[in-house]
């Protein structure tokens, strides 16, 4: 199925606005697919784990203005963007990523999280300011269609909870960590916590309110996936980044 042919449903926007996260299946081609584990595999190569490791590792590199990357022309080509924005008010587009995270989690690793985080507040930037964003949007390079595939654990509905949350107590509460539950995270009722499932080639969106933490990985392969921070207009820019995780 070609990229541009994908639309995100009524069905999916519902899901998005009610849980906090939905997966689009077929977003990627083929090529595409073969195109995002070979710049995955490249980064690593270029930066590789240390001998030895296990679980999550993860690369950053930024985008520049001196020439064309290949992670930002890949995220492009695979039109997140445009799925992001069908999930977004149509007066704030999604802004361009200035920088990337390259990510793999090295099997055997059966880490179950304890709990969830929110993303950007630990470190707290030297200015202050939290690194927030609109959503994250995650890019699928392997299947995820099983549990314990190296899946996004999240907790369904918990980026209302933690709205209605900063809503009481001000949006400057995010600041304030020490005053946050453990991750850091909101103290909400989480509810019971879910893995985020779909075949490669997919794309999941996620609310950035929405709890969320690592994955366990129990099969032979590395999962290959990649993920990308998407910030709308309303925000100031530099606080979004896009990104690939294997």
């Amino acid at each position: 199925m070609a990229t541009d042919t994908v639309t995100v449903t009524d069905t999916m926007r519902r899901s998005f606005r009610e849980q906090g996260y939905v997966v689009i299946p077929g977003v990627l081609t083929d090529a595409q697919l073969a195109r995002g584990r070979a710049l995955v595999e490249r980064q690593l190569a270029a930066d590789p784990a240390p001998p030895g490791h296990l679980g999550h590792l993860a690369r950053w590199p930024r985008f520049t203005d001196t020439g064309p990357n290949p992670l930002l022309e890949f995220y492009r080509e695979a039109g997140v963007a445009r799925l992001a924005a069908q999930l977004l008010r149509a007066d704030l587009p999604p802004l361009e990523p200035d920088f990337a995270q390259v990510a793999v989690t090295i099997p055997p690793w059966p880490h179950r999280p304890g709990g969830p985080h929110l993303d950007g507040l630990t470190p707290m930037p030297a200015d202050g300011l939290p690194g927030t964003f609109s959503l994250l949007a995650g890019v699928w390079l392997s299947d995820q269609s099983a549990p314990h595939h190296g899946n996004l654990w999240v907790w369904p509905g918990t980026h209302l909870r933690a709205g209605a949350y900063f809503a009481k107590h001000g949006p400057d509460a995010i600041t304030r960590v020490d005053e946050l539950g453990p991750g850091p995270y909101p103290a909400v009722d989480l509810g019971e916590p879910a893995q985020a499932m779909g075949p490669a080639g997919s794309v999941l969106f996620a609310h950035y309110l929405l709890a969320h933490n690592r994955r366990p990985q129990t099969t032979a392969r590395p999962t290959r996936r990649g993920a990308a921070r998407s910030t709308t207009g309303s925000l100031p820019s530099g606080t979004g980044g896009a990104g690939a995780r294997s």
